[in-house]
């Protein structure tokens, strides 16, 4: 593929994420310039008028010339007709279909004889004239108006030929000085429609079979939805990481930030969704589900702070209701996420940085019987920048034994972590204005908490040329006692101290507030929660025909099963001295599921499958006696893909179903209030979603993987419990939509980009008398780009990240608004040999004062209204820190 090619790609993509990040705001005082501005203030025209320059460029000769003048007096010519009002229908499409075309035209390298250039450029010139003819006022002066957007449209076309002339000088300066760059461009993979034996060993797994080190390019033929995907190791080796729960970050149009203490599980963003800690997002290591059920703290908390990076083989990710073996938490996407059997390397690593942090890790796999053992040990310190000290300790563990035999594998993994940290939760805006705190205080700086997670997974396959046979099973012991306290004196407001409420502990000169918050207990609340959890998830897929037409069948059940004991509690510097609520759980389910995929023709798959989730809700031993009891209820859920191609290796895919989301068996039995003793309706068991989405996928272009999805989804009215408070909450049925472009890209073996664009819009259904329809913290643009080199001058590796997360309602009727968020960050390191590397990290490299995370609620410092103040607040992003370190590989 030619540079040039690459310059057009990729301006584009640079045009598309300015566009929801920059506003233009630019002030005329003459016809002339406002003519000349007018060209510069539209993305679509400034993108066509540079890919004239580069196509130009790209034929050399006379047409360097020639096709910038004709362009721009045809274009004079149609504004013309423009303003004169006559009617040409089109001609937005016109101006859409030119910058698709003249994209093809560069990427392709296609090129004609000089009329028909001409031709071409004449016709798209004539309509983008005549758009600009339509926008001039009657008071404007028609030739100085013409004159100035004529003037600047030869400029643009200018600028696209001056583009593609010195990125070839500086690709040939870069060559020349000796930069690896004699990678040969990546062979387009062969995107043939598989058949026969091939379709079933690729389709059965739909993506196991792929070997991926950055990001899966080679799923023409093979994936079922424009939304699915996979990342490899490399994505992660040289990308800067600041916690783990980054790596989920690689599912494009996926934020995971946090607005607590290192230990506490990751707030995520997708899709229009305020995803809080992991509801509507199913999150599986090997297949094991991370979410959990009736959690003290929220539905689906999923807290992946046990994973370790470095051995993560493979994340495989989908989007919506479209899978037939993926159902609760599901609705807006999922992940898989794979360990390494074994090693490429063993290593040994320690990394320290700024805040005190430090983490070492050894890890490594060796040939043991019949099989390989893979082992890795880690621990982690990190304070932070806060003025008390997050003191976070993590110890993690894991130990796989894996094997084969014929057509016959098998693994157990065992994996332990203990975590304990103190935490500076979000704190309220009007504090910093009155100068009361600062940005990295805390307000209550004894919140905080501990958390275990224990597992044993065997998993076993056994594949034929006919079928494909797979069982896992797995238990789990996790424990969490967190204390938080957001609202700081507002529900426990009294001057005098309950009994078993004392003061605090030397933490207390930490704190620069006024020392009467601890004069009471405060509104500090604690949620203990301690779970077994245990599954079983067998599956057998089938491969046969159906008349001529190849097709596979999987027959598959998923069977769950918690057993909870949590509570909420009062809670003062982490000592409990009252009980809101206190119960015992059990909830299982059972989901059988089917799906069928067929290659009808070398043009047309299809997945078809269906679902039933059945659950038994049961609480027993509730401090409210009227509190205990057990529902039954159930869903089927229907499931369909088509995919049309591959074409020119492009495909098109049409996906719909339905699925759900379990709500808290607490809510669900609820029917006293345990803060106000007052009766409550109960809430519905499952919440049903609805969605569909559209999409299409192509590497077209040699090196490049491009996806364009856009996406719908309904979910219904439900009740929603709220972990923080005990209680059930209303919430209206919404509807959210959106538009997704990723784009991965490949020049040369030793360089990549990346550049995902998530825009959304969520809204309730339905109207509230005095109540706007956003829903709260929807999140609604997310822009993620970067770029990874490896073996670049003898052995430099690493690139930059960029991530933006688009300002969001924090209330109904958007009266309150969060900024946007923008971080920087980047990894340079330097490979000696096989054995021994270091590296550099850097974040927030901007040193940006933007939020993590922001709320809008209420709460009540020491000498305010009893009644509390309405206020934002928010949880700053760390300031730019660094972090070096080695790895030795033995």
């Amino acid at each position: 593929m030619s540079y040039l090619k690459a310059t057009f790609l990729w301006s584009t993509i640079v045009l598309i994420a300015l566009m929801p990040v920059t506003s233009t705001q630019i002030h005329v005082d003459s016809d002339w310039s406002e003519g000349f501005l007018h060209p510069l203030t539209g993305w679509d025209h400034i993108l066509c008028m540079v890919a004239v320059g580069i196509w130009a460029a790209q034929i050399r000769g006379q047409a360097i010339w020639v096709l910038p003048i004709v362009f721009a007096s045809v274009m004079g010519v149609g504004s013309l007709v423009g303003v004169f009002n006559l009617a040409i229908p089109g001609a937005e499409a016109m101006i859409l279909l030119s910058c698709l075309t003249l994209g093809a035209l560069i990427v392709r390298g296609i090129r004609f004889e000089t009329p028909v250039n001409v031709a071409i450029i004449s016709l798209f010139a004539f309509f983008h004239g005549y758009v600009h003819g339509q926008e001039i006022s009657a008071s404007t002066s028609l030739g100085f108006y013409i004159a100035g957007f004529v003037f600047a449209t030869l400029l643009l076309h200018g600028v696209g030929i001056l583009i593609s002339r010195l990125l070839l000088l500086a690709i040939t300066f870069f060559i020349s000085t000796g930069l690896n760059a004699q990678g040969k461009d990546l062979p387009s993979p062969p995107h043939t429609a598989k058949s026969g034996t091939n379709f079933n060993k690729l389709a059965h797994a739909v993506l196991d079979e792929i070997a991926v080190h950055g990001r899966a390019d080679k799923l023409i033929g093979i994936a079922d939805a424009a939304s699915q995907g996979k990342v490899g190791q490399d994505q992660l080796r040289y990308r800067p990481i600041n916690r783990p729960g980054e790596i989920l970050e690689t599912v494009p149009g996926l934020i995971a930030t946090q607005h607590s203490g290192e230990g506490k599980a990751n707030q995520f963003f997708l899709r229009g969704f305020n995803l809080d800690h992991g509801t509507d997002f199913l999150t599986q290591i090997e297949g094991v589900p991370v979410n959990q059920l009736s959690h003290a703290h929220g539905q689906g908390w999923t807290d992946v702070n046990f994973l370790i990076p470095e051995l993560v083989e493979s994340i495989e990710f989908r989007k919506g209701n479209y899978f037939a073996d993926t159902g609760d938490f599901s609705s807006a996407g999922s992940a898989n996420i794979r360990y390494f059997n074994r090693l490429p390397q063993n290593m040994l690593r320690f990394t320290g940085g700024s805040f005190d942090y430090y983490r070492g890790l050894i890890a490594g796999s060796r040939r043991l019987s019949q099989g390989n053992v893979l082992y890795a040990g880690e621990i982690v310190h990190n304070d932070g920048p806060w003025t008390v000290g997050n003191n976070y300790l993590k110890f993690n563990g894991v130990i796989r034994y894996s094997g084969s035999n014929g057509n016959q594998d098998w693994r157990i993994t065992a994996m332990g972590t203990h975590s304990d940290w103190r935490a500076t939760d979000q704190i309220p805006r009007r504090a910093i204005g009155m100068d009361t705190i600062r940005r990295f205080d805390a307000i209550d700086p004894t919140d905080g908490g501990k958390s275990h997670r224990y597992s044993l997974t065997g998993e076993w396959n056994r594949r034929s040329e006919n079928s494909l046979t797979s069982v896992m099973a797995y238990g789990i012991y996790s424990k969490l006692d967190l204390y938080s306290n957001f609202s700081f004196l507002l529900d426990n407001n009294e001057t005098t101290n309950p009994s078993g409420c004392s003061g605090l502990s030397g933490l207390q000169s930490a704190n620069r507030i006024s020392t009467s918050i601890f004069q009471t207990c405060g509104d500090q609340f604690g949620q203990p929660d301690d779970r077994w959890t245990t599954g079983l998830a067998a599956s057998h897929t089938v491969f046969h025909k159906i008349g001529q037409f190849d097709s596979e069948t999987t027959l598959g059940i998923q069977v769950r099963n918690d057993n909870i004991q949590n509570a909420l509690t009062k809670a003062h510097a982490q000592r409990v001295y009252g009980i809101t609520r206190q119960d015992s759980i059990w909830v299982t389910s059972v989901s059988p599921f089917l799906q069928n995929r067929t290659q009808w023709q070398s043009w047309l798959r299809t997945t078809a499958g269906v679902r039933f989730d059945g659950f038994r809700f049961a609480v027993n031993q509730s401090n409210i006696q009227q509190n205990n009891g057990t529902r039954y209820d159930g869903l089927v859920s229907p499931k369909l893909g088509i995919v049309f191609g591959p074409w020119a290796n492009t495909e098109l895919y049409l996906n719909g179903g339905l699925g759900f989301h379990s709500n808290d068996a607490r809510g669900i039995n609820t029917r006293i209030d345990p803060a106000s003793g007052s009766a409550v309706d109960r809430a519905d068991p499952l919440a049903r979603t609805y969605s569909a989405e559209t999409g299409i996928r192509s590497t077209w272009v040699r090196g490049l993987q491009s996806t364009l999805t856009v996406w719908w989804m309904d979910l219904q009215s439900e009740l929603v419990f709220v972990g923080d408070a005990g209680t059930t909450e209303a919430s209206r049925p919404s509807r959210r939509y959106g538009i997704e472009f990723a784009n991965y890209y490949q020049p040369v073996h030793w360089l990549t980009f990346d550049a995902d664009f998530s825009f959304s819009h969520a809204r309730f259904r339905n109207t509230v008398p005095d109540e706007g329809n956003h829903v709260p913290n929807a999140v609604e643009a997310v822009i993620a780009t970067g770029a990874t080199f490896h073996d670049v001058l003898g052995g430099f590796y690493g690139g930059p990240r960029l991530r933006y997360l688009g300002p969001r309602a924090l209330n109904e009727d958007n009266s309150k608004r969060s900024d946007g968020t923008i971080l920087l960050s980047a990894m340079l390191g330097y490979e000696f040999n096989r054995s021994l590397r270091i590296q550099a990290e850097v974040f927030n490299m901007l040193d940006r004062k933007d939020d993590a995370i922001t709320y809008f609620y209420t709460s009540r410092l020491p000498g305010e209204s009893l009644t509390g103040v309405n206020d934002f607040h928010f949880h700053p992003v760390e300031p730019v820190s660094f972090r070096v370190g080695f790895v030795l590989n033995y």
